[in-house]
């Protein structure tokens, strides 16, 4: 399954990152090999940064080395497991589109009704690859530019479309500006869960899962809110509802919403996904 990682410190803030922790991993890899990895930021300046590569960090030396030293006041950062789309830079998250970063992790069917409804809101140019994800992120930036800049309402808007025509497994997403960061899940296929790191004891900042880590000595005792598809240490982490939408500010103010009361219209199960997407989904 693709990994989502997404931390808001409000502040520019150097953060360590090791995509896809090659302790872990190597092991890993001998059974499955990761189809992409990616790191997007906002730095100092809110000027949008994204380093991403087809192939597993651990094999790249000077890639985790620069994911490792990047600074920024919002990241995102994704392990890809592809289920539509060749294993391409063009098709590894996160993407840029509008001055914001996204990433998804999940699966969309129905691309061909998906391009027609991009090709009516005048949105096809937004698509160079040829994955799901992408064609998700177009929808909600149609939206969003339809909604005069609102992302929330845009987000909201997108993914009411898609639960209404399109088959949906899941489509989990993340998506940033230099100031702000929005988070949803939907339905409850996959996890996605909440960290609010904005009254902490001092003490080292430090985040480990099976596939993203992430640490920094400037970020102890700071205030932080972190999205992660899984918990990364003994803090209490919140899994998100079906359907909730989560807005941090720039302020780092959390406010939460069930957007999306109702399932997919066109939910599709486990069972009716093709051998290579039922692997990739895979939780573990």
């Amino acid at each position: 399954m693709c990994r989502l990682f997404g931390l808001h410190a409000g502040k520019a803030v150097p953060a360590t990152f090791w995509l896809l922790d090659a302790p872990d991993s190597l092991a890993a890899q001998s059974r499955r090999n990761p189809d992409g990895t990616g790191l997007g930021v906002f730095d100092a300046g809110g000027a949008p940064v994204v380093r991403k590569q087809p192939i597993a960090a651990w094999r790249d030396s000077d890639f985790a080395t620069e994911a490792r030293q990047m600074t920024g006041s919002t990241f995102i950062a994704h392990v890809r497991y592809a289920t539509a789309g060749a294993a391409t830079e063009v098709n590894t998250h996160p993407f840029l589109q509008d001055g914001r970063i996204f990433a998804h992790n999940g699966v969309v069917g129905g691309l061909d009704l998906l391009d027609a409804r991009l090709a009516e809101l005048g949105a096809t140019d937004l698509v160079r690859g040829d994955t799901d994800s992408e064609r998700v992120f177009a929808l909600i930036t149609a939206y969003i530019r339809t909604h005069h800049g609102d992302v929330g309402a845009g987000l909201v808007a997108a993914l009411t479309w898609l639960g209404v025509h399109v088959p949906i497994y899941a489509v989990n997403v993340l998506l940033a500006t230099a100031t702000d960061l929005w988070a949803l899940r939907y339905p409850d296929t996959h996890d996605l869960y909440l960290l609010d790191r904005t009254t902490v004891d001092p003490g080292r900042f430090m985040l480990r899962s099976k596939r993203i880590n992430a640490d920094s000595q400037r970020l102890d005792g700071a205030a932080a809110v972190v999205l992660a598809s899984e918990p990364m240490d003994d803090e209490p982490w919140r899994l998100l509802a079906s359907g909730e939408l989560v807005h941090i500010d720039a302020d780092l103010q959390i406010s939460r919403e069930v957007v999306l009361p109702d399932p997919p219209a066109h939910l599709i199960e486990r069972s009716h996904l093709s051998a290579a997407a039922a692997s990739a989904q895979h939780p573990t």
